[in-house]
């Protein structure tokens, strides 16, 4: 990957936990961090003394405060920011050209694990063009500053695995570069539907799923993580077929992952954007940040 790790920063508690998992990522693979604010596109819950002030003056004392916390705890990181008057959208999306990474920050839901995305942080996710992460506010996966270290149980990147082969490649080079520098294991995670057991009748009607199928489908997992695993020897790896909806075996999977990587296909025309079901179920519900990457 090349090109700086972009977060944007609204002046949210989201945001700024954000801020703080994607300096982690740019220090781990020593690339530039670029914070951006659009002070047009401000959340409605920020203070009230943004009236006062001014949003731009407001957008440019996020910028500091995040640039100053962050420097103190990663002094060596190349870090600069941007305060802007496009839209916050418009804006990130041009960023995500040149990117190698983008990130936004998203809103807990009550005590649960589910994210509050609004129109924004979609519209980004499904058109960016490069690896987009959405982190949560207070999520215990992540780094937080100095009081709120990330929960060491989370020590797995899971990757959905809709397919081995070229399309697998995207998402498998971001779980594995990601996984290496944090000395965590990747977990490739390949749903087979129950459709899929139809020239086994036997089987179904034995309530079992058909073993030679699923071996057949290890071996083409393990064929696809082959040269992944030859790439990065020092990353353990384990790889999982199970049969059922891809979303709930993601999810099951999930559970102790400190990030869920999952695919989105791009799409011939700028204008359009769409995120499968897959998508939809890790972003609202998994416990962790979720990076959506593209692949053709």
């Amino acid at each position: 990957m090349s090109g700086p790790v972009v977060v944007g920063l609204d002046g949210s508690p989201a945001g700024m936990t954000a801020a703080w998992w994607a300096a982690r990522e740019a220090v781990d693979r020593q690339l530039p961090l670029l914070l951006f604010h659009s002070w047009t596109t401000q959340p409605l819950d920020v203070p009230a003394a943004r009236e006062a002030l001014g949003k731009q003056q407001y957008g440019g004392r996020a910028l500091q405060q995040a640039e100053t916390e962050l420097l103190h705890r990663y002094p060596g990181l190349a870090l600069t920011t941007e305060l802007a008057s496009a839209p916050a959208a418009e804006a990130l999306l041009d960023l995500s050209g040149t990117a190698a990474l983008l990130v936004l920050g998203s809103r807990g839901h009550g005590s649960t694990a589910s994210f509050l995305l609004g129109s924004i942080s979609l519209h980004v996710l499904g058109r960016a063009q490069c690896p987009a992460v959405t982190v949560r506010a207070g999520d215990p996966a992540v780094e937080d500053g100095w009081e709120h270290p990330a929960a060491t149980d989370h020590d797995e990147v899971v990757v959905g695995v809709e397919a081995p082969g070229p399309a697998a490649d995207a998402l498998l080079d971001l779980a594995f570069t990601t996984a290496e520098p944090r000395g965590m294991r990747v977990r490739a995670v390949r749903a087979l539907p129950l459709a899929s057991l139809v020239p086994y009748p036997h089987t179904m009607a034995a309530g079992r799923p058909d073993s030679r199928h699923q071996a057949e489908e290890r071996m083409r997992l393990a064929a696809a993580l082959a040269p992944w695993r030859e790439k990065f020897p020092g990353v353990p790896v384990v790889e999982q077929v199970s049969t059922g909806p891809a979303a709930a075996v993601l999810l099951y999977a999930a559970a102790h992952s400190g990030l869920v990587v999952v695919g989105r296909r791009r799409h011939p025309s700028h204008l359009t954007w769409k995120l499968g079901p897959v998508a939809h179920a890790a972003l609202h519900h998994a416990p962790c940040p979720v990076a959506v990457v593209p692949h053709d």
